[in-house]
């Protein structure tokens, strides 16, 4: 993964985060929280929030595809299938109104950002 684009980029808008390790998890992290957003918004049949959280998930998606080194190996090339069909799942969540498929998305995040933990604690 080429932390450091997303990472140059985002200590160019001064954000503080103390490594590109860091700015990974905290992606994985936030696709987490508007995921329970769009599921909140959903139980209320609140298709603004809905869409406004999609809108949000799906550009934290689109930042992890982005900051992928495809020079890195085969991982890379894993995750931007992972990633890409994420969307995919977020876009028919929002046209469904389908919580289970953001229950399915989280059960992925959740599980890469347990691995990603692991990775960056031996990596550090």
């Amino acid at each position: 993964m080429n932390t450091n684009l997303a990472y140059n980029t985002y200590t160019q808008n001064n954000i503080g985060i103390e490594s590109p390790y860091k700015l990974i998890e905290m992606l994985y992290e936030g696709i987490l929280r508007f995921n329970a957003n769009i599921k909140r918004a959903i139980q209320d049949q609140d298709i603004e929030k809905r869409t406004y959280w999609v809108g949000r998930s799906s550009a934290v998606f689109t930042e992890l595809l982005n900051s992928l080194d495809k020079e890195g190996g085969q991982i890379a090339y894993y995750l931007e299938g992972l990633y890409v069909y994420q969307l995919k799942l977020l876009s028919l969540a929002n046209l469904n109104n389908d919580p289970k498929a953001i229950d399915e998305i989280n059960m992925v995040v959740k599980g890469l950002l347990e691995a990603w933990r692991e990775e960056t604690s031996v990596a550090r």
